[in-house]
């Protein structure tokens, strides 16, 4: 058995954003205690050194043992029609026994990141797109095009770990990379500015004027002709410019985070970013790079989709799959009355609180999560710091193992949710 007495570990994965950075150090106490201390990041930190608080199952508020706690879940289940399993914020394993139960009660699926990562997924199942990997990032790159976003507020190490690293591959000196950021206003670019103390260019714009933007400079490096001077506040002579830098660079990369893009059809947008990756592809080497990923969405999706042929935001009510990513958002589904029934987990973070619904509710979240309005709560281990796990990198090519850094007597999501599915 093995001994969780104080100790260092060394490598270990860190689920807190989805670059999935596996060489944070950490120091473990014999009392379980966590604290990151090398290679770590705000939200590792977050992650690790968060105090697990004494919490047990309850109905209505009223402490229960496991055994009552699932069968209650259960009879709820069994008396619905239209069940919704909703925030998902979990790994490969934890999903795996969702689609189970959902399959077996009828249930749609909705995962609390959708709204956002619909934005990336509606893009690809239209035209498809050209996008890479943080390995080939880390060590191919000449010219980062960051479009929209400053990267850092969702990935802090993504610059540390994979623009200016000290080591490439085929001895480029990555500390001469280029770095652009495109639309946006008042962002911290300083993540940005070389290891030679270079400052990045930065073009800036109003977020919503940014589609205006990407338009522009696609059909500048089509060959389009402009007539006008300026476009929301960048001048064209300045969209010239990077066009021509990106078409001498060896290997661009166009980076964007889609939760950042809070404008009317995101979607056409990134469509917009991707075909220009197309055109640069014509006479050069460039591709796209979707950053950002938070609470399991990318291991949600890739389980979901392999298992069922389609992402999240579909429904298993006809024996077999069906997808619609309006109809079957549970935003949607809960403001016209559609679900009788909320089944809530949020196995990462204790503040991913279910919303607010008339209907009976079945919440399986972290042991500090406050759920007082749940027929249901059932407290559940966490994924990457009491139980072994699995998750999907933001670039989807690479999985990685979550390890267990502590003991712990809570149940794992997959143990509690196979439960459930005994007990119907």
């Amino acid at each position: 058995m093995e001994n969780f007495s104080a100790s260092t570990l060394e490598a270990v994965t860190c689920p807190a954003c989805g670059l999935l950075c596996d060489d944070v150090r950490i120091a473990r106490d014999a009392s379980g205690n966590l604290q990151v201390t090398d290679k770590g990041c705000a939200k590792s930190m977050s992650f690790f050194e968060r105090t697990s608080q004494a919490s047990s199952p309850s109905i209505a508020g009223k402490a229960v043992s496991l055994t009552d706690a699932v069968k209650k879940a259960a009879e709820i289940l069994r008396g619905t029609n239209q069940p919704l399993f909703a925030g998902l914020s979990t790994e490969v394993q934890g999903m795996r026994s969702v689609l189970s139960l959902a399959d077996k009660v009828g249930a749609t699926i909705d995962h609390m990141n959708a709204y956002s990562s619909f934005r990336n997924t509606l893009v690809v199942q239209n035209s498809g797109w050209q996008v890479t990997t943080l390995t080939e990032v880390r060590n191919r790159v000449d010219l980062l095009l960051v479009i929209g976003t400053d990267i850092v507020s969702h990935n802090p190490r993504f610059f540390e770990r994979n623009i200016w690293n000290k080591e490439s591959m085929f001895g480029q000196d990555t500390s001469s990379r280029e770095v652009v950021y495109l639309g946006g206003q008042n962002l911290d670019t300083s993540a940005g500015n070389s290891p030679k103390g270079v400052k990045p260019t930065v073009l800036p714009c109003d977020i919503d004027r940014l589609p205006e933007v990407v338009a522009t400079l696609r059909g500048i490096i089509s060959g389009k002709t402009l007539h006008a001077t300026e476009v929301a506040g960048i001048k064209i002579a300045d969209l010239l410019n990077l066009s021509e830098r990106l078409k001498a660079a060896k290997y661009s990369v166009v980076a964007w985070v889609s939760s950042d893009l809070n404008i009317n059809h995101a979607e056409l947008t990134i469509q917009n970013i991707t075909e220009l990756v197309i055109k640069l592809n014509a006479k050069t080497r460039s591709s796209g790079l979707p950053l950002g990923g938070s609470e399991g969405d990318y291991s949600v999706n890739q389980t979901s989709t392999w298992t069922s042929g389609y992402p999240v935001r579909s429904r298993f009510a006809r024996q077999h799959p069906e997808y619609d990513p309006h109809h079957f958002s549970a935003e949607q589904l809960l403001a016209n009355d559609e679900a009788d029934a909320l089944l809530w987990v949020s196995e990462f973070n204790p503040d991913k609180t279910p919303p607010k619904a008339n209907i009976s509710s079945i919440v399986i979240g972290h042991a500090n999560m406050k759920a007082p309005d749940a027929d249901v709560f059932i407290p559940i281990s966490t994924a990457g710091i009491d139980h072994t796990g699995t998750m999907f990198r933001i670039d989807s090519s690479v999985s990685l193992p979550l390890g267990k850094l502590r003991e712990s007597t809570l149940p794992t999501l997959a143990e509690v949710m196979t439960a459930i599915e005994a007990a119907l």
